[in-house]
This record gives structure tokens, sequence and C-alpha cells, in this order.
């Protein structure tokens, strides 16, 4: 169900998987990679039938950050996208979730490499899982480049702001246990296990009312930026509104029932 020669995108029950497949080059971004995680997270969205997004890397690597030839489609393995980006241009800037937010919540399962352009796109995750033997970093200053990926905005909005300078001017790798600490992820696991865990997390999710979830997610990030005034009556505008949906009286009568609540979206 779509996916290109480097992502690939399977059926996890209500789970979406993406999978950065270019293990050769610890799953450096290509411009292969980047149309097939785009229309990952569309599809997801149009699809009601999904209710999470997990993603991962193949190979034992999450991503290595930019690959700047195989981005410039030089090549075969490149040039049948170009059409795609000269349509949209922003089309990279969605794919790693900068200029994009998926409704559905995403969970990143992470082994091995996440640092660059990798840790720019775990900042556009919901729900982090790593391996321990993982690591994390923005290595562009070591190379005299700027993470423009969104780190300078992001990083500092999710983890304390002396961590985040920490990690955006020396440019060192951190390890899963560090990034845990500083508030990076929140879970390690042992290695080669993160991706149940993120299907674990997924199916938690996927138990619970779609169309709450949804609103839930929108709000968090819809207010976070916001005074606590204009935030609360932010989330009562969002949040009233699921109350009289099918979901909730279904979540109702499952809870009066004592049974597993069986939710259609209405």
């Amino acid at each position: 169900m779509g996916g290109t020669e480097h992502l690939t995108v399977r059926r996890e029950g209500a789970t979406l998987v993406l999978t950065l497949n270019r293990p050769e080059a610890k799953n450096a971004l290509s411009l292969s990679m980047l149309v097939g995680l785009y229309d990952g997270w569309v599809a997801a969205d149009a699809d009601d039938e999904i209710r999470s997004i997990v993603l991962t890397g193949s190979g034992g690597s999450f991503c290595a950050g930019m690959d700047l030839k195989a981005l410039a489609g030089r090549g075969m393995e490149g040039e049948q996208y170009r059409d795609r980006l000269k349509a949209d241009p922003d089309l990279h800037w969605k794919a790693m979730l900068r200029h994009h937010r998926p409704r559905k919540p995403v969970i990143a399962a992470v082994e091995g490499h996440c640092v660059a352009g990798g840790t720019e796109i775990l900042q556009g995750t919901d729900i982090r899982v790593a391996g321990e033997s993982a690591t994390f970093g923005l290595f562009e200053v070591r190379r005299g480049l700027f993470p423009i990926g969104g780190s300078t905005v992001r990083l500092q909005r999710q983890i304390p702001r002396t961590h985040a300078l920490e990690m955006l001017l020396t440019g060192r790798p951190y390890s899963a246990r560090e990034a845990a600490g500083i508030g990076l992820i929140g879970h390690v696991v042992p290695d080669g296990d993160a991706l149940a865990k993120a299907l674990e997390i997924a199916e938690r999710i996927n138990a619970c009312g779609p169309l709450a979830v949804e609103a839930v997610k929108a709000s968090v990030y819809e207010t976070a930026e916001m005074s606590e005034t204009d935030g609360l009556a932010a989330e009562l505008k969002r949040g009233w509104p699921v109350f009289d949906t099918d979901d909730a009286k279904e979540g109702a009568r499952a809870f009066a029932e004592k049974r597993p609540p069986v939710y259609k979206r209405a």
C-alpha cells in the first residue's frame, strides 16, 4: 500500500508502520524516502481505519540525516521524483514533519543512529521509544552547517533550554539513556525491542476513542504557546464537541456494561 524504494509501508491492525529503508546508508534521507514519508503521512490521515502511525528504520538504524547527493536527485534512484518536488517545493519539509503535523499520533521507534536530520524528524513525532544503543545528536555545527529542520525552534520547547543549547552548540552524540534523562525520548528498551514497544503503545492508543485522541493531540499543540487563560478557552472549544459524538456515547455504554468499547468515529 504505497511506499517507495526507500520507504516501506505496512499495516499492523489500526497502525500504519512507515519504515525508512536505506540500510546501506544508515537510512540517510533521499528524495525517494521523503516522497514516501509525505505520502505516508497523508495516507494515514485520509484513512479513518488508521488510528496511529509508527515511524522506524531498517537495518538497525533510524536515520543518519541528509544525503545531499541523493536529495539533489542525481542518478536514476531519485530522478523519477523530481516532478513531485517541483510541483510542491515544500514537500521535503512536510515529509520531515517541519511543515506538516499528522492528526494521528506518531510514535518513533529508534534503533542505532538517529542523528542530524534524524533527530530533527524525531522532534516532529509525538511519542518516542529507543533501543539502549541508539545514538542521538545534531552534528551540523561540527560541519559548519545549520540544523534547519526546525531544531533551533523546537528543541528548546521540548527539553530544558540548557540541554537544547548544549546539543545544538557542541554537536556531540547522546546515548539513549542520556536522551531519556533530558526528556528527548520517553522509553529506553533493550536493543531490537523499540518497534515492539512502539506497537504496544500504538495498540493502547488504538483502543481509545479516535475522535478524542485526535482532539487531545490537536489541543496539546494548539495551546502550547498560549497563555493559560487562552489555552483553557481553546481547550473548551475543542473538547466540548467530543462529548456529543457517538464515540463518547459508546465509551459511556461500554463502561457501564463492563466491556471493551467499539469505536466507529462518529
